[in-house]
């Protein structure tokens, strides 16, 4: 059992399809936090560039809107998941030598494109997970390493 933290997420066509990877992955919930986008604005008008992308999928995943990560993260322990950022960082491990445990419930947070995650929130973690990267290029696309990471952990 998985959910998402999206935190900070600027990107309409990265949410999306993340919305459509979480509904083929199964995922139980996506947490849409800070700015992040989701499938309708404040007005309740439906956010085109997410439906594109997402064909659908935002009708089938559960979601929900969070102004603060942080807080949403200690909600989420107390229901007894672990916390998994994916998160370049001194003290991440190869998400392929992670080996996750049926039992456990997990939430993989996810953050802005540019930026990562803030030191906070990799604070809170359980084990703070890295996608092993070998070209020339630093990082994957957020919605292509959620892809990657949640197809590891679910399967």
């Amino acid at each position: 059992m998985m959910v998402v933290l999206l935190d900070n997420i600027r990107s309409s066509h990265n949410v999306g399809s993340i919305f459509r990877t979480a509904d083929v992955a199964s995922v139980e919930k996506i947490f849409l936090c800070g700015i992040t986008p989701g499938p309708k604005d404040k007005y309740g008008r439906i956010n085109k560039k997410l439906a594109k992308v997402a064909l659908g999928a935002e009708k089938n995943v559960a979601h929900e809107h969070c102004k603060s990560t942080g807080v949403l993260i200690g909600r989420l322990k107390k229901h007894g998941y672990k916390i998994l950022p994916l998160e370049q960082n001194k003290k991440s491990v190869n998400i392929f030598k992670f080996r996750p445990v049926k039992k456990f419930k997990y939430a993989l947070v996810l953050g802005e494109e540019t930026k990562g995650l803030p030191e906070g929130i990799l604070k809170k973690a359980d084990k703070i997970l890295e996608i092993p990267q070998r070209g020339k290029k630093e990082s994957l696309n957020v919605s292509v390493a959620f892809g990657i990471a949640a197809f590891h952990l679910l399967y």
